[in-house]
């Protein structure tokens, strides 16, 4: 007979402490309910974590849109202004000419009359100050109404640069919402990593093992041929390599940590986060999948490993636990998208 303390978080968040029996069936049982529990907790850290990195891909996204709109904002009122600018210039061009002489005779037409060589020179010098008066009150008519357009621009620009710095404004009080919880996610991530780190080496191999870890020739899965074979590649050279949380490479690596750093070694950049993994690319049904296709798990899509075939994924799942090939079955199917 013998006992042994279980020290660390239920999901509750108090300590755990039972005194277990030397029979090796409750041994088991306690282990699978240790190893339950931390999974429960596990995967309500992960979701948090992957939540806190989407806002901030989010808050990134529209910092950049608020900029693009603020340089198109800029662009807009140079032009307004420089609009504005030439329909008073040209203003000023209308009143010279109804205040100047033509060739030293005032601009009536009784001036003009009298002043001309004959009709017909009275008649011409009339007709080109009408048509010279007509020409820039056009040109002044069409700078009006280009003014008018370039304010018009400036104001839906103002305007979109106003709901875009409110939504971003909602975002980042939602970001700091989360970072002010993320406290307390720390705390429940630190009690994992003291969990994990307590368990005698018979334990850690029950919790490396929990997704049921599938041993492969690894020259089966590389080079298939189709266009995403360089990211399921990239994605097994990295079997063994340790579980971080917020990782992306080229060490440790979360869940979409690994999609994300796989397909950029092909060129192509994926969402960074597991939701936004499964919002992306194109839908696959699950008996359509083939080699580099996204799978996403559990509800709201917490969690997210590659196909590589022959039913089988390479993910990053748990602390604790390295990068591993599991079936495609070992966690609720969520849906899968195409890159």
């Amino acid at each position: 007979m013998f006992t042994r303390r279980w020290v660390g978080l239920v999901t509750s968040g108090v300590l755990l402490c039972s005194l277990l029996q030397s029979p090796h069936a409750a041994f088991a049982t306690e282990v699978d309910q240790l190893i339950a529990e931390m999974d429960t907790i596990s995967q309500t850290v992960s979701a948090q974590n992957e939540e806190v990195k989407q806002l901030e891909q989010d808050v990134i996204a529209r910092e950049a849109h608020v900029a693009e709109i603020q340089n198109e904002v800029n662009q807009l009122k140079a032009a307004a202004d420089l609009a504005a600018q030439n329909v008073e210039a040209n203003h000023g061009d209308i009143d010279k000419i109804a205040q100047a002489k033509y060739r030293g005779t005032v601009l009536d037409p009784i001036s003009i009359a009298v002043s001309a060589e004959n009709p017909q020179n009275a008649i011409d010098r009339m007709s080109y100050l009408r048509t010279l008066s007509k020409t820039t009150s056009e040109a002044v008519e069409s700078l009006q109404d280009a003014s008018a357009e370039s304010a018009e621009a400036l104001g839906k620009a103002n305007r979109a640069k106003a709901e875009a710095e409110f939504q971003l404004g909602d975002l980042k009080a939602r970001l700091d919402k989360l970072n002010k919880e993320k406290q307390e996610l720390d705390v429940k991530q630190a009690e994992i990593k003291d969990r994990v780190n307590q368990l005698s080496q018979q334990e850690r191999e029950l919790w490396i093992a929990k997704n049921g870890p599938v041993d492969i020739n690894i020259n089966d899965f590389l080079g298939s041929g189709t266009a995403a074979s360089a990211a399921v590649d990239a994605a097994l050279s990295k079997l063994g390599s340790p579980y971080g949380w917020g990782a992306a490479g080229p060490n440790e690596f979360d869940c979409s940590g690994l999609i994300f750093w796989a397909y950029q070694q092909m060129g192509k950049t994926l969402p960074r986060t597991s939701q936004a993994q499964m919002a992306g690319g194109t839908p696959v049904s699950k008996d359509e999948l083939q080699p580099g296709d996204v799978i996403g798990y559990y509800p709201g899509a917490t969690h997210v490993g590659m196909y590589i075939g022959d039913g089988k994924i390479v993910h990053a799942s748990d602390y604790g636990i390295p990068v591993q090939v599991v079936s495609v079955d070992s966690a609720p199917f969520y849906g899968a998208r195409r890159y």
